[in-house]
């Protein structure tokens, strides 16, 4: 059964319209992602892949690149995690 942060990468790659900062908490923090929480950005860095880091806005409505960016990190952190 997926987990909640698979479905929403799913629904993700499917359109990357509409998306809120909630979401992304789910979708990062549901693939071992640590978040910071900045004035106006909450930063998301996983623990063994320092370079794989995101920053989100706090906005209501966010653009669709952040959606299309962090469809590609998760995909980066899944090609590198998975099994040799």
């Amino acid at each position: 059964m997926a987990s909640a942060a698979e479905k929403l990468l799913e629904r993700m790659r499917a359109t990357k319209f509409g998306w809120q900062p909630k979401d992304f908490e789910t979708l990062f923090s549901g693939h071992g992602y640590d978040s910071t929480e900045g004035k106006k950005h909450t930063t998301y860095t996983h623990p063994r892949h320092s370079d794989l880091t995101m920053q989100i806005p706090r906005h209501r409505d966010l653009k669709p690149c952040y959606a299309r960016v962090s469809v590609r990190i998760i995909d980066e952190l899944s090609k590198r995690e998975a099994p040799k």
